[in-house]
């Protein structure tokens, strides 16, 4: 039996994933793992049962992945079950940016009262709201990610030449992209050619403040843009006077911050990227299924803080050990259990940055004495047997 507490209301449909073998609720004690959202967890005394935290989302900022990763906590997250959901909110956001709707439904309210005189007024005031098509102008996409690619595909869709830049995209993600979306080189590049950008990067030291006054400089007068993805990644004082000069005709955001809120021409939505019930079921789901996987068979999946390994079960017994990247430990693990009479049947190791993690499935039991020889090796954090 293993037990999982819930930090936040989780999805049904997600806990339906995990079956009898599971004790879910909010106040359970010795948690193996942690479902949860938004709820902080910095200051929170991880448990020494806590084998993993699965967050139901994507950014994992509520989350200590440093002081997980030193405890042999794996953290997952769930990249791309809320794609959908963030795609059709930015195709919202590019159209309010062109068309005014925002504003002009705000006027039409004021209309309200003046009887059989509203039909001339709509038709005498609407011109105020004029704004372009999509179809024939240019999308820039900065980062060809899951959201990033559904973006770009859909903009094709709609008619619009499509620009995307992403110097570290994958294998699986180019041929995700429709081939009519033209990759670029330079963020330069897509800075000189759009009419419309949108950003879809993770927050790094490289990406925070990419949207600033140096850069809008680049772009075409009346550019619109849009910011998706994190709050940092621009610099809001200077969105906000290019904004006010005309150089910039828009800027939506799902991130409120006091400085930008109620400036005109920009367009602020109340972090509404994941709110529908399909993303929550889908973050849910995986994140469920990503816990699942690691308690039952040690494998990882979408760790932001761990390695990928994953691999079927070919064995007896299962050995999963997450330890230090340093020379000469892999060698030291197959040989204690090699010395404890356990013949390694197949194995896999991966690295990312400091940490690593090791299965080893072995063709008889293991037992204590040759789980605590791993554990005492200098550099393993973490030993689990799994049967």
């Amino acid at each position: 039996m293993f037990n999982i507490q819930t930090l936040n209301k989780i999805s049904a449909a997600g806990l339906s994933k995990l079956g009898d073998n599971y004790a879910v609720a909010d106040d359970v004690q010795n948690p193996d793992a942690i479902l949860v959202r938004s709820a902080a967890m910095h200051d929170m005394e991880m448990p020494e049962s806590l084998l993993a935290i699965a967050r139901a989302g994507a950014g994992v900022n509520n989350i200590p992945l440093d002081k997980c990763a030193e405890k042999g906590i794996v953290v997952f997250n769930t990249p791309g079950a809320n794609a959908n959901a963030v795609k059709e909110l930015v195709l919202t956001a590019m159209l309010i940016s062109s068309r005014d709707v925002v504003g002009g439904i705000e006027w039409a309210k004021t209309l309200k009262g003046n009887g059989d005189a509203v039909g001339k007024m709509v038709e005498k005031g609407k011109s105020q709201f004029v704004g372009p098509e999509l179809k024939g102008k240019t999308l820039g996409v900065v980062g060809l990610g899951a959201i990033g690619i559904l973006v770009a595909n859909a903009a094709v869709a709609l008619g619009m030449n499509v620009i995307g830049y992403d110097p570290f995209l994958s294998v699986d993600n180019a041929l995700r992209i429709s081939h009519k979306v033209r990759h670029v080189v330079t963020l330069d590049d897509i800075f000189a050619e759009s009419d419309y950008i949108t950003v879809h990067v993770p927050l790094t030291p490289e990406t925070k403040g990419v949207i600033n006054a140096a850069n809008i400089a680049k772009m075409k007068d009346g550019v619109r843009i849009m910011n998706y993805s994190r709050a940092d990644l621009v610099v809001s004082a200077d969105v906000i006077e290019a904004v006010k000069s005309g150089k910039v005709a828009a800027y939506t955001t799902d991130f409120a911050t006091d400085d930008i809120l109620d400036v005109p021409g920009i367009i602020v939505t109340p972090h509404l990227g994941a709110s529908t019930p399909e993303s929550e079921d889908n973050c849910a789901e995986m994140a469920a299924e990503e816990i699942k996987d690691f308690l039952e068979n040690g494998n990882i999946r979408n760790s932001v803080n761990m390695p990928a390994v994953s691999m079927a079960r070919a064995g007896k017994e299962r050995v999963c050990v997450i330890h230090k990247n340093v020379p000469s430990i892999l060698t030291t693990v197959t040989a204690a259990l090699s010395e404890t009479g356990n013949n390694i049947e197949s194995m896999d190791s991966k690295s990312r940055k400091d940490y690593a993690y090791t299965i080893l499935d072995v063709a008889s039991d293991v037992d204590a004495a040759a789980a605590d020889k791993i554990a005492a090796i200098d550099g393993v954090i973490r030993v689990r047997v799994i049967k």
